[in-house]
């Protein structure tokens, strides 16, 4: 089986639609894709709707939350949706993202960077607006050569010259909201340095003792080094180690299924979800 637990759609900052999604997913010979658009399940419908026959769903998110000024995402696996204190809480996430949108734009104009709000409204469309729809202005503006580009301290990368900050989760709360709603959750890229400052393995301790299910290690912004050591600390936490692409359509160079998760992890991910369950694609014809 081939397993891709992390990608992005047009309900967040993905290229693809939901719908195209699973079916370049099956078409790159997955067996099982995840759809985890950051603080939103807005694409999960389509998703499941135009589900192939073949393929699987894991339905999900990306929640966006900060621990000791620190800003780390945490992927959540088939949780109830509709569970209210965590949709409440990825609702203050998304409705803080225009400001937050609008403030770095400005800051990029106050550097002397052409950009303007309408240019990024226009390139996010109905997504949750986020960075990488500022980094693809920018890349469009000529002001970098690609969108990982953008992310760097000169521009909006964590602490970054146009940097701005919004309202996120404290990890453990998120991990006590998705159990809660019955879900399953990992650390996404825990070492992926070129983003940004990232959290100490003191504190992926503490959040595996506070409930976390496991860390994702094979990830494009992981070196060798550190994959190899995020799966010895895998093992000494007792944690679930995935892989997976982190796929955002042509927004970024990664492919789906360019890194994938065990089989053995991903039945011991949805033995122990029990807000939703993956579900198996019809090829677009009616459930019964």
């Amino acid at each position: 089986m081939r397993i891709d637990l992390h990608t992005h759609s047009t309900a967040s900052d993905g290229t693809d639609t939901p719908a195209e999604l699973v079916r370049h997913a099956a078409a790159a010979g997955l067996d099982v894709v995840a759809l985890t658009d950051h603080d939103t399940v807005g694409g999960h419908a389509e998703a499941i709707a135009a589900t192939p026959e073949g393929l699987t769903l894991v339905t999900g998110a990306e929640l966006s939350c900060r621990v000791d000024g620190v800003g780390l995402h945490m992927l959540a696996y088939l949780f109830d949706p509709a569970e209210p204190e965590l949709a409440r809480e990825r609702e203050l996430v998304r409705d803080d993202r225009v400001p937050r949108a609008r403030t770095m734009v400005g800051k990029l104009q106050e550097l002397g960077v052409p950009v303007t709000w309408d240019q990024v409204a226009r390139i996010a469309g109905d997504g949750s607006v986020g960075r990488p729809h500022i980094a693809t202005a920018l890349v469009d503006l000529g002001v970098v050569p690609t969108v990982s580009d953008a992310f760097t301290p000169q521009w909006l990368a964590n602490g970054g010259r146009a940097y701005a900050e919004k309202h996120e989760l404290d990890p453990f709360e998120a991990i006590r909201l998705v159990k809660a709603a019955g879900g399953v959750t990992v650390f996404a890229h825990p070492l992926a340095v070129k983003r940004g400052q990232v959290v100490p393995e003191s504190v992926i301790a503490e959040l595996a003792s506070a409930g976390l299910d496991g860390i994702e290690v094979d990830h494009m912004d992981h070196d060798a080094p550190s994959r190899a050591r995020l799966r010895v600390l895998a093992a000494e936490l007792g944690l679930l180690p995935t892989g997976s692409s982190d796929y955002h359509g042509t927004r970024k160079t990664c492919r789906l299924g360019e890194y994938t998760t065990d089989p053995e992890i991903y039945g011991e991910i949805t033995r122990r979800a029990t807000g939703a369950f993956p579900v198996p694609g019809t090829g677009g014809r009616p459930r019964a």
